[in-house]
């Protein structure tokens, strides 16, 4: 009785202290690692946090997650901080609008949460190459992840501009920030790379961690693995916490034995949900199990850490990808629901419910209201009015030439789409072979498809004819970098290796064009002769063909919605100029979430780039519920 009392004791504390903290933004707390416990001003706590991504969630929506994860029971946000979303381009930093990390976390602190910062330089997390700037590929003698005086110091000069933006807001000096990580699941990558000898990784992993010092964090900093990897991720002098352990007698013993015999004890990432890709089915934890274990931990004093509290959505390019033994490359889902408490669009689940109601019998203060869920609309048929053929488009842009295929990052491009062309003066026919593929394609012959080719599936070869005085054209899709594994440090994109026919290496006379998709394609860039009305007859000719679908709607009232993307192939969807993602017809994602602070009323514009075409559309709907969990078989 008197432990549960204790207990109690710990996590009202926890929740009291951040109940005051925006009356007292600029009073400075002292939050410590000590005597085997999570310190607050003297006062043992216990840590409830919850993962969120602000680069997920339009800055509109901040407060709101926020305000849910509070009434949820919490009392921290975690997240990640993505390299790649701030440093675009070498020395181009952005931290505006949904990239404004600092603004985020004075929400968190003005919503009574403390933040826990995970700012890697990896981040894994379903992310575009692990958070990494796809850029960094191209820095001469650069060896990712590794003791290389390259890539440290690029991450030092984003260790130090990271500090530069939020450093005034640790704990320290008055902010929420109570804890930084270093790396991420560096254990993992040390039972990967075995090619690397593991003084070298551990040297590696300490100058990440004197990077942070030498910046200026100066809160307690921890690192997170699964706890049979804490041999090759722990780092003397720092809390090792644990990714994925249920089992508490595990976690603790892992703990003592690379943190001096003592705690505290914490789960990093204890998953309510998983991860998601395209072609598999999407994934579901039951909200019995994870109230369960929620409630063992907080009876035996275990922080946590929910991964995901809130997903939230991979817009634009963001999303990553991983690989195992049947498939070349996993891509990750637009959605990052993750099947978590709070869904991709802000609403209530049962497993928000469940974990609330556990959570509330041993916070001991009464927790505030659950905010309600931002308005949800239906939009009926939107007509698509007209249309543009990409191809044609494509080829009249200048090009690039070279005697073989150049990769993305030859062409120094991150994202989006490059068309391969080559002209043949005598005709050619059998296999074509693309073993360098990365990582879709639809491959023509003088505009007229033959076929696509898949590296999710290893399909790299198809039977190609190429007559007289023809155009062999290849259009390759980047559908995200690796973002887990050993792999990431191979993670070029385009066409890497080689094209051959009948084992023939194709040399020569190659010509590239870059179709980054970074904005809104504007037709009225496009030659008249490449845009038509959509109707049946003047289109028949772009059957099979990537085009761009354009059509306007016009609203009386905005809100939340879903864009029904399931009679559709492959592609992306513009709305109002914003990439809200890409679709594939193999499911199990077969909508998109529209933010409706993206909407506007009167009138929107829609766009969508359709790579395959096998199937004309006159128009689009957008409905209230997501479509998650569709697989197609015939995909």
């Amino acid at each position: 009785m008197l432990q549960k009392l204790n207990r109690k004791l710990i996590l009202a504390v926890a929740m009291l202290c951040m109940s005051g903290y925006t009356a007292n933004a600029q009073q400075k707390h002292l939050f410590e690692v000590k005597d085997g416990s999570f310190m607050y001003d003297h006062k043992p706590m216990q840590i409830l946090s919850g993962e969120m991504h602000y680069a997920r969630i339009p800055h509109q929506y901040w407060h709101h997650r926020l305000k849910m994860l509070k009434a949820m029971g919490l009392n921290t946000v975690a997240t990640y901080v993505f390299w790649n979303a701030h440093e675009t381009e070498p020395g181009k930093w952005n931290f505006e609008g949904d990239r404004n990390l600092s603004e985020f976390v004075k929400a968190a602190g003005e919503e009574g949460l403390f933040v826990i910062l995970r700012p890697g330089p990896y981040a894994c997390a379903e992310w575009e190459f692990g958070g990494y700037p796809w850029w960094l590929q191209n820095c001469k003698g650069i060896e990712l992840r590794r003791d290389n005086p390259v890539f440290l110091k690029y991450t030092q000069l984003y260790i130090n501009r990271l500090y530069q933006e939020i450093g005034q807001q640790l704990i320290t000096k008055g902010g929420p920030i109570i804890m930084v990580q270093v790396e991420n699941e560096f254990g993992s990558y040390v039972s990967q790379r075995k090619d690397i000898p593991i003084d070298e990784h551990r040297v590696y992993n300490a100058k990440i961690k004197d990077q942070l010092l030498s910046a200026g964090f100066d809160v307690p900093l921890f690192s997170s693995d699964g706890s049979w990897l804490f041999e090759g991720g722990t780092i003397d002098g720092i809390l090792p916490t644990a990714n994925g352990e249920g089992n508490i007698s595990n976690l603790k013993k892992a703990v003592d034995k690379y943190h001096g015999g003592k705690g505290p004890y914490m789960v990093a990432e204890f998953y309510p949900g998983w991860l998601s890709h395209w072609g598999e089915p999407f994934p579901n934890i039951s909200a019995t199990s994870i109230a369960r274990k929620t409630e063992e931990y907080l009876q035996n004093g275990i922080s946590f850490n929910l991964y995901m509290a809130h997903g939230g959505t991979n817009f634009g390019f963001t999303s990553g990808a991983n690989y195992d033994k049947t498939h070349d490359i996993q891509p990750d889902l637009t959605s990052y629901d993750y099947d978590a408490p709070i869904s991709e669009a802000g609403w209530v689940t049962s497993k928000y419910d469940s974990l609330r109601s556990v959570i509330r019998k041993y916070v001991h203060i009464k927790l505030p209201p659950v905010p309600a869920s931002i308005p949800v609309i239906e939009i009926p048929a939107v007509k698509l009015t007209r249309v543009a053929d990409v191809l044609s488009y494509a080829e009249k842009m200048p090009a690039v030439t070279s005697e073989t295929p150049l990769t993305f990052e030859q062409l120094n491009q991150g994202y989006g789409y490059i068309l391969y062309t080559r002209h043949f003066n005598q005709p050619i026919s059998g296999t074509l072979e693309v073993a360098g593929l990365r990582d879709y394609a639809v491959v023509y012959v003088n505009g007229e498809k033959v076929g696509e080719l898949n590296r999710n599936t290893k399909h790299y070869t198809l039977d190609i004819d190429v007559p007289f005085n023809a155009t062999l054209e290849i259009l390759v899709e980047n559908m995200g970098r690796i973002n887990y594994g050993a792999e990431i440090v191979h993670n070029t994109k385009g066409i890497i290796s080689p094209v051959r026919i009948n084992d023939m290496e194709i040399v020569g006379d190659w010509s590239m064009y870059k179709l980054p998709m970074d904005k809104c394609p504007d037709l009225s860039q496009y030659a008249k002769t490449d845009v038509y009305e959509n109707e049946t007859v003047k289109i028949q000719s772009l059957k099979g063909k990537p085009i761009v679908y354009e059509g306007s709607f016009v609203l009386n009232e905005v809100g939340d919605t879903f864009i029904d993307m399931s009679n559709w192939g492959k592609g992306i969807v513009f709305i109002n100029g914003n990439n809200i993602g890409r679709y594939w017809k193999v499911g199990p994602q077969q909508t998109l979430f529209i933010p409706g602070v993206w909407l506007k009323k009167g009138e929107n514009k829609i766009s969508v780039f359709e790579q395959i075409n096998d199937v004309f559309q006159t128009d689009v709907r957008a409905v209230k519920s997501p479509v998650l969990n569709m697989v197609k078989v015939n995909n």
